[in-house]
């Protein structure tokens, strides 16, 4: 892949899409992730009024750390990046409160409920300024298994990175020279407290998963493979067949032209 030659097609895209759309700018939302730092800084090249958005909900201290000093590294270098930190701790815990429910798990809920804030929150900031809200999602996790929160970090305006494997995300993140500390950080949602890691969550790494996306487009099955191959691929398609209802359109009822006849 010509990284650099990618960089400013996506550059280009972006910049070409808020003009068409007659909006001001963007609004990504900063994690510590290596996915929302490459995309903050393509926003940030475009020259356009870009927002970095990082909204902690008892995040772990280094997801913080990274985040901020990503941020300070992209508003020393380009004039037109503004950032904001909402701490959002306080608002979750409210809802928790306000929607407490005995003997049910609601571990999941309460995931993807820190999800929906953050859209809540960058969708506010760009409604207030006119601006677009940058998806930061790879293409694993976008079109093969499914990873992300349907309206929260699946609520955008636009895609920049989704037609990217996450190893090429990484080469984006260090032609841009992102630094050393994001680049090294296990990838994490950082939706859950703690410091477990995507892998953690999946049960197999991102090389794992982009191997076995390839190996579904080639139409194989679990019984091509033995051993570990076999493991990641029952992975990747089940997850993959688990959360097709975040990677398609809406469902809509079609009500039949006779039925609607006055």
């Amino acid at each position: 892949m010509n990284t650099t030659t990618v960089i400013d097609y996506i550059v280009d895209w972006l910049k070409d899409y808020s003009v068409t759309s007659k909006t001001k700018g963007f609004v990504v939302g900063v994690s510590g992730g290596i996915d929302s730092a490459v995309t903050s800084a393509l926003a940030a090249r475009t020259g356009l009024p870009t927002l970095l958005v990082e909204m902690p909900i008892h995040q772990s201290e280094n997801q913080v750390s990274r985040a901020r000093k990503h941020i300070n590294e992209l508003s020393s270098l380009y004039s037109n990046v503004s950032s904001v930190e909402v701490e959002l701790t306080s608002v979750f815990d409210n809802f928790v409160s306000e929607t407490h429910i005995e003997g049910v798990d609601k571990q999941m809920a309460l995931v993807n409920t820190r999800a929906r804030l953050r859209m809540t929150a960058l969708y506010y900031y760009a409604t207030v300024y006119g601006s677009l809200v940058v998806g930061t999602g790879n293409k694993v996790e976008d079109f093969g298994v499914g990873f992300f929160t349907k309206y929260g970090d699946g609520g955008v305006d636009l895609s920049p990175i989704a037609d990217l494997y996450k190893s090429e995300v990484y080469a984006l993140a260090r032609e841009m020279n992102v630094n050393d500390e994001i680049l090294d950080a296990p990838p994490t949602d950082g939706l859950w407290g703690d410091d477990r890691t995507d892998e953690d969550q999946l049960g197999a790494s991102y090389d794992e998963l982009e191997w076995a996306m390839e190996q579904q487009k080639a139409k194989k099955t679990v019984a091509d493979f033995s051993g570990r191959q076999a493991e990641v691929f029952t992975i990747y398609t089940r997850l993959n067949k688990a959360n097709t209802h975040k990677m398609i359109p809406i469902p809509v009822c079609t009500i039949p032209s006779e039925l609607k006849a006055i």
